[in-house]
C-alpha cells in the first residue's frame, strides 16, 4: 500500500492512485507522448502534398507517440503530487474575475455526452451529404461528383482526372469519401458536446451558423493545398450550405438531449467509467 499523504509534500510520482489523488492534489506525470503524437500528425498532414515517405515516418512517429501516451493512462493513470495544494478542495469550481467584481464559471459544469455529439455528427453527416450530392445533381448531372471530390483529399491523381471520370462510379473512391466523411462528421460531432455548452443561451446559432461559418474559413484558406480537384469545380454557396446543413441538424439534436457533468478535477478513469480491480492497479 502506498503511502499517498507522505509523498505528497515531497512531489515524488505516485502511480495508479487516481481516486486517492484527484487532480486538485494531483496531476498527471510528464510524458513526451502527446508531443511526439501531434509530431506524427502534422508529418502525416505533409504527406498530402510531398510523398509516401513522408507519410510513412508520420505513421510510425504517430504509433510510437500514442504508445508513449497510453502507456502513462492505462492501466492506471501516473499521477504527480502537487506539494502545495494539500489543503485544496477536491471538486473547486474554477472561476475567473469579471470587470463588475462578479465571478463565472471559466467553462461550463454540464456538457453533452460523447455518444450524443458522435450520433448528431452522423445525423449531421447525412444532411451534408444530401446537400452535396444536390449539388452534383443540379451542376454536373452526376451525384457520384462531389463524392469523388472528397477522395481528392487522400488519393493523389485525383486533381488530374478529367470531368467525365469525376463524374462516373469508382467503388474504391467511394469507400474512400466514404470512410473520409464519417471519420469528419464523428469528429465536428464531438466538438459540438463541449462547443455548444459554451453557446447555452444560443446553442442552434453557434451550431447552425457560426462553426459552420469557420469551418467554411478553415476549408477556404487550406484548399488549393489539401484537394487542388475540389477547388477546380467547388461552389461555394452550395459549399456553404452543406456546412450549414450538417450545423443545423448536429447542433440541433445535440442541443435538445440531455447534458451530464463535465466531470472536472476527476482523473481520467472515472471520466472514462472505468472501474478499477485489485491488485497492482488493474482494469476489471
Amino acid at each position: 500500500m502506498v503511502d499517498h499523504a507522505s509523498k505528497r509534500g515531497t512531489g515524488e510520482s505516485v502511480s495508479g492512485a487516481p481516486d486517492q489523488l484527484p487532480y486538485s492534489t494531483a496531476i498527471p506525470e510528464p510524458t513526451s507522448g502527446p508531443l511526439v503524437t501531434a509530431a506524427g500528425v502534422t508529418l502525416l498532414a505533409a504527406a498530402l502534398v510531398t510523398n509516401f515517405w513522408v507519410l510513412a515516418c508520420g505513421a510510425v512517429i504517430l504509433l510510437v507517440g500514442l504508445v508513449v501516451w497510453f502507456r502513462s493512462v492505462f492501466p492506471s493513470e501516473r499521477l504527480e503530487a502537487i506539494p502545495s495544494s494539500a489543503n485544496a478542495a477536491p471538486d473547486a469550481d474554477y472561476r475567473v474575475p469579471r470587470r463588475d467584481n462578479r465571478e463565472r464559471v471559466a467553462y461550463p459544469a454540464e456538457v453533452h455526452s460523447m455518444g450524443v455529439g458522435i450520433r448528431g455528427g452522423l445525423f449531421g453527416g447525412v444532411a451534408m451529404a444530401v446537400v452535396a450530392c444536390a449539388w452534383g445533381v443540379v451542376t454536373h448531372g452526376s451525384v457520384w461528383m462531389p463524392i469523388n471530390l472528397l477522395v481528392g483529399v487522400l488519393i493523389p491523381g485525383v486533381e488530374g482526372s478529367d470531368l467525365e471520370t469525376l463524374r462516373a462510379f469508382h467503388a474504391g473512391w467511394f469507400g474512400v469519401a466514404v470512410v473520409i466523411h464519417l471519420l469528419l462528421s464523428i469528429a465536428v460531432g464531438a466538438l459540438y458536446t463541449t462547443a455548444l455548452p459554451i453557446a447555452a443561451n444560443r446553442p442552434l446559432l453557434a451550431g447552425a451558423i457560426v462553426i459552420p461559418v469557420i469551418m467554411s474559413g478553415v476549408v477556404w484558406a487550406t484548399i488549393a493545398t489539401v484537394n487542388p480537384a475540389l477547388q477546380q469545380y467547388i461552389s461555394w454557396p452550395w459549399f456553404i450550405a452543406s456546412q450549414v446543413a450538417f450545423g443545423v441538424v448536429c447542433g440541433g439534436w445535440t442541443s435538445t438531449r440531455a447534458r451530464v457533468p463535465a466531470m472536472r478535477g476527476r482523473s481520467l478513469a472515472q471520466r472514462l467509467g472505468i472501474e478499477r480491480g485489485g491488485g497492482a492497479g488493474g482494469v476489471a
